[in-house]
């Protein structure tokens, strides 16, 4: 089984599912009293959520990467990196450490493949929704990808830094993404909704929709285990 290196808190809610998961996982499928061997990297979030909207991405990476090299030098066999926005400098990671990075977009599209879903919606941070870097992986497998209008981004934005990365969650809140899902199942013809930030899995699950959900912590996790134990 290959040592999983963790960059988490962003924010410790996902983080904790990320945890939780990944040893069910793991457990199931080997059985016993098996569990995942992983490191974790815990990030103070304020500092993070701080420079991503002051647009200070290089610090960012810096950050991220001299963390991934800590896990190296700790036995880190690969990085999961514990949050949708910040696979923007994955690529940073891999060449500068040479682990390699499951990355949540390519793990989600093969998952979205899977399912013969061919139109998403996908919902995240506006770093997540307006950048490329999400969108072009599950573009280049052939499905299409569509985001809210601006308003919705800015409701869908900021109900995740004001409520979910810090653990709350509120009904009216629910409703609004709902809202924004069923209006873009009308309106545009998904099939799918991408949960492209690993805090609104919290708030959304598949009851709540009549089209295919994407939980991208769950997905993520599952990527990481399969890798850790067949790879």
């Amino acid at each position: 089984m290959k040592k999983i290196g963790l960059l988490g808190g962003m924010s410790w809610e996902s983080s904790l599912e990320y945890y939780r998961i990944m040893n069910e996982l793991v457990k199931l499928k080997l059985g016993g009293s098996h569990s995942a061997k992983c490191l974790l990297h815990s990030f103070d979030f304020h500092e993070i959520e701080e420079l991503q909207h002051k647009g200070e991405w290089k610090a960012l990476t810096n950050l991220l990467v001299e963390e991934a090299e800590n896990l190296k030098r700790a036995g880190a066999e690969f990085i999961v990196i514990c949050t949708n926005t910040m696979h923007l400098i994955a690529p940073d990671i891999e060449r500068k450490t040479g682990l390699k990075v499951i990355h949540i977009a390519d793990a989600t599209g093969d998952e979205i493949i899977k399912r013969n879903v061919n139109k998403v919606l996908l919902l995240g941070t506006k770093f997540t929704m307006e950048g490329s870097f999400y969108k072009e992986r599950l573009e280049n497998k052939g499905i299409e990808v569509v985001i809210p209008n601006e308003l919705d981004r800015q409701i869908i934005h900021d109900i995740i830094y004001d409520e979910l990365v810090l653990g709350i969650l509120k009904p009216e809140s629910k409703q609004s993404y709902i809202k924004i899902i069923n209006k873009m199942i009308e309106e545009e013809g998904i099939t799918g909704v991408v949960l492209g930030c690993t805090e609104i899995p919290l708030l959304i699950k598949q009851v709540d929709v009549t089209v295919e959900v994407f939980d991208t912590t769950e997905i993520h996790s599952r990527a990481a285990v399969d890798y850790s134990i067949n790879e």
